[in-house]
């Protein structure tokens, strides 16, 4: 039996089980997952070698769409995992595609039995071949990480906030991080449990405002084997995931109320009982949380427990948006360009001083996400050495407005596209609602998935 972890994605429990039972008898540990919105947390507190992903969820048939997005953010969570996509409906110019996005391999459903098994194992060679002779560079890169304010928590304005997760980190103290969507909560979440005395356990990250009521309390808590119609074995919540280290629970605002109750209760005794079960299990985590929302405006409104908050919110961190830190523009645009200049091999060393000028008058309503998908682009569209403002598609977008803060009408182009028109509703909400998803999405008529799926796309 050979030594390699591997995670197979599947909406079709008959795959996930015949490919179990194959794999299983050659790979020493192989899961399985049938729901995809699974992956942002089995990859971040997963060591996978290979990662098996079905190119085709509920959104569509065959188009492949879902298994490329998938890809793009396993790949954004663990760029050294190996993804090998299969399908039934692939093709060729498919199969091309799935290579230049990064994926490992491609195989197509029914696979033989010979053929998959071998793909696994030249990709997990290939794995280890990359990290052999990515070690030196690797080492250095995690000794960056854990630097305070090594990614993208830099520049002045940021200052204060790091010299508080210096203070409040050793310490277990419960802390509630309030900002804007892409204001980096986080990465300061991250950094907290980075300088914690926690840093050797997991850091376990958990959007709960996605979280459904009939998923709520199995994700968290966890369930035990038929007690519901999917539970077909015992199963940790994410509390007992973070056992000994820190859980972040992220969009914490957008909790209905008896999700709150249920929450308190754990918070208050320290203990999760499974879903299924009535046997209470022991819990030792330290609590982070965040939001975009005003939680003292939602409990004087009914709509948020104080006694919940007084849980959480033990040191209030509060981050400051893009548009207040305008000294911090520079340094976030030299550390991208650095960044994405190597990324792509690309011969971009500096940014025109007229194009500084431009962006720090622009509001950024998607913050510093926007502003690293901006340069991304920008860099992979330069023409030249130097960022020129033709490099940034920023005419479409509003700019800083006078001192009522309202925004400025900019030229948009003559032939404008609904994607367009759709990116610049979505900001101009963005701003209207000072970057509350919640808000945003019942303005514009979405789900908040539907909005962070839009948010993706357009880099806000």
């Amino acid at each position: 039996m050979q030594e390699g972890k591997i995670l197979i994605v599947d909406d079709d429990p008959d795959v996930l089980l015949a490919a179990k039972l194959l794999l299983k008898r050659h790979f020493s540990v192989v899961d399985i997952e049938k729901n995809p919105e699974r992956l942002p947390f089995l990859v971040g507190n997963n060591s996978y070698d290979v990662i098996i992903l079905d190119m085709n969820f509920t959104r569509d048939v065959n188009s492949g769409k879902e298994g490329f997005d998938w890809l793009d953010r396993i790949l954004d969570l663990n760029a050294q995992v190996a993804v090998i996509l299969f399908t039934a409906y692939g093709d060729v110019e498919m199969a091309v595609r799935a290579i230049k996005a990064g994926a490992a391999d491609f195989v197509l459903k029914p696979w033989q039995n010979d053929k998959f098994l071998e793909t696994i194992r030249l990709a997990i060679e290939g794995k280890r071949n990359r990290e052999k002779s990515d070690d030196e560079s690797g080492r250095k890169s995690k000794a960056a990480a854990k630097r305070p304010g090594s990614q993208t928590l830099i520049g002045p304005a940021m200052r204060p906030v790091l010299e508080t997760v210096e203070r409040v980190a050793p310490t277990d103290a419960n802390v509630l991080i309030l900002g804007e969507n892409g204001t980096g909560k986080d990465l300061v979440a991250r950094e907290i449990h980075q300088q914690s005395n926690r840093r050797d356990k997991p850091f376990v990250s958990v959007d709960v405002g996605a979280l459904s009521e009939t998923l709520f309390e199995s994700e968290l808590f966890g369930h035990v084997k038929g007690a519901f119609t999917d539970a077909r074995e015992d199963r940790a919540g994410r509390f007992e995931e973070a056992h000994g280290g820190t859980i972040f629970l992220d969009e914490i605002g957008n909790l209905t109320a008896s999700q709150q109750a249920r929450l308190l209760t754990v918070l208050q005794q320290r203990q999760v009982t499974r879903v299924g079960s009535n046997k209470p299990r022991a819990v030792d985590v330290r609590l982070i949380c965040a939001t975009n929302a005003d939680l003292n405006e939602r409990v004087a409104d009914r709509t948020f427990r104080q006694d919940l908050l007084y849980r959480i919110n033990t040191i209030e961190l509060p981050l400051p948006p893009l548009r207040e830190r305008q000294d911090d523009i520079v340094p976030l645009i030299e550390h991208f360009l650095k960044l994405y200049s190597k990324q792509y091999n690309r011969p971009v060393t500096s940014i025109n001083p007229a194009l500084v000028s431009q962006l720090r008058q622009y509001r950024w309503p998607g913050n510093v996400r926007e502003l690293q998908h901006a340069v991304e682009r920008a860099v992979i569209l330069a023409r030249g050495n130097v960022l020129e403002p033709a490099d940034f598609a920023l005419k479409a977008t509003a700019t800083v407005g006078g001192p009522d803060n309202s925004l400025r009408d900019n030229p948009v182009r003559e032939t404008m596209q609904l994607e367009d028109m759709e990116k610049q509703l979505i900001q101009q909400a963005m701003h209207k609602h000072q970057g509350s998803i919640t808000d945003v999405a019942k303005e514009l008529g979405l789900s908040r998935q539907a909005l962070y799926r839009r948010l993706e796309k357009y880099g806000l």
